[in-house]
């Protein structure tokens, strides 16, 4: 059946057996206010309510979001108030994505709480909690572009949103790397100020319109103070404590000890897309980061999930992660045949068929890995089995 291929070999699964969550949480709003808020919430969860169904249900909160605005917006135009011709979107989109994300949220921080309650903790549910993260890493800030717009006065256009939908991306990807070379998970902090962040902008945005971000403090847009506040927290928080993390393990001989090389290999595929993307950024005949904005992110975003969700895979099993994703090779093609016919038609039609191709054979990985670890552990992905079954 074309859901039953296996892309866990029995190394991987031999890992799963032995493995054991291992995380740090020191993150404040974390544990002095999420947690007792989650504990709280998890009560009036009934516990015949399977964990990866709170986990699935967040997701798709998060992906009603991007598709809303998407469907509405898909130009990232509707904010520009250089182009008053395009209908401004409407306050309560932006009040309904601050709901919609607010439960996703809520629901990615009780469906562990509900495993433990219900006693079905597992390396499934760390696997499909933490795939299914790094989907709504490109698809949150990609929902969010259309608060500011891509629009130059106010905002910053499509090329400086690819360094800053990247930027993101690497801070999320870095969290993994950290855990595959130490052992551990070490959450990082910005995660919960960020979601709440996000939360409040559109919060805000739903009560006073898009509007409210058309200022300049001293010279300096709105959109470019978001984006320099991205870029310095990664550069001041998250990447420090990921390297002292990673060299502490080494000093303290705590985790993998691999040597340099090995310790590296996780980052060469995710190196490997940016270099691909970036020159398809650059010599694009139809300059592709301003004719289609979304449809690149999205491609992206794909692509960048599966590449992190094979590494998860090697981090939880102790396995040797992947040095390339098969998934850049045909992206690489599509960028030489775009660059040598310098077609735009062909170059579009090569990009749509590569967000679908892609597109499906992420989530075919998806279902066959989860469906072959259910088997494997003789559990159900989104029910509990009684003991009697």
């Amino acid at each position: 059946m074309i859901l039953e291929k296996e892309y866990l070999n029995p190394d991987h699964l031999a890992g799963f057996d032995n493995y054991k969550y291992n995380s740090i949480d020191t993150g404040p709003l974390s544990l002095y206010i999420m947690h007792p808020f989650w504990n709280w919430v998890v009560q009036y969860c009934p516990k015949w309510v399977a964990p990866n169904l709170l986990t699935f249900s967040g997701f798709l909160f998060t992906v009603i979001t991007y598709v809303m605005f998407a469907v509405v917006d898909y130009d990232f135009l509707a904010s520009d108030p250089d182009h008053p011709e395009i209908d401004s979107l409407p306050k309560w989109m932006f009040m309904a994505a601050a709901i919609f994300l607010f439960l996703a949220y809520t629901l990615d921080g009780i469906d562990g709480k509900q495993a433990r309650r219900t006693g079905t903790s597992g390396p499934l549910g760390e696997l499909f909690d933490h795939g299914l993260d790094s989907y709504t890493s490109a698809l949150i800030p990609a929902a969010m572009y259309s608060i500011f717009s891509r629009g130059s006065r106010y905002s910053i256009p499509p090329f400086r949103m690819f360094f800053t939908m990247w930027n993101i991306l690497v801070n999320f990807y870095l969290a993994h790397f950290e855990k595959y070379n130490t052992g551990i998970l070490f959450l990082p902090w910005g995660y919960d100020f960020t979601m709440w962040g996000i939360i409040f902008t559109f919060f805000l945005t739903g009560i006073f319109g898009h509007e409210m971000w058309y200022y300049s403090i001293a010279g300096i847009t709105n959109g470019t103070i978001v984006e320099l506040l991205l870029y310095v927290s990664a550069m001041m928080s998250n990447l420090p404590l990921v390297l002292y993390n990673i060299y502490k393990s080494y000093r303290d001989r705590t985790g993998k000890m691999r040597s340099l090389p090995e310790a590296i290999r996780p980052l060469i595929p995710l190196f490997l897309l940016f270099l691909i993307t970036l020159l398809w950024v650059f010599e694009s005949p139809s300059n592709i980061i301003d004719a289609d904005p979304r449809a690149l992110f999205f491609l992206m975003g794909t692509i960048f999930s599966n590449i992190s969700c094979r590494v998860i895979v090697a981090q939880m099993s102790n396995t040797r992660c992947d040095w390339i994703n098969w998934m850049m090779v045909p992206t690489l093609v599509v960028v030489l045949i775009s660059g040598i016919t310098q077609s735009s038609s062909i170059e579009f039609f090569l990009l749509y068929t590569l967000c679908v191709t892609t597109t499906l054979a992420h989530w075919h990985y998806g279902t066959c890995v989860v469906r072959q670890m259910c088997r494997h552990f003789n559990i159900n992905c989104f029910t509990i089995k009684k003991p009697s079954d």
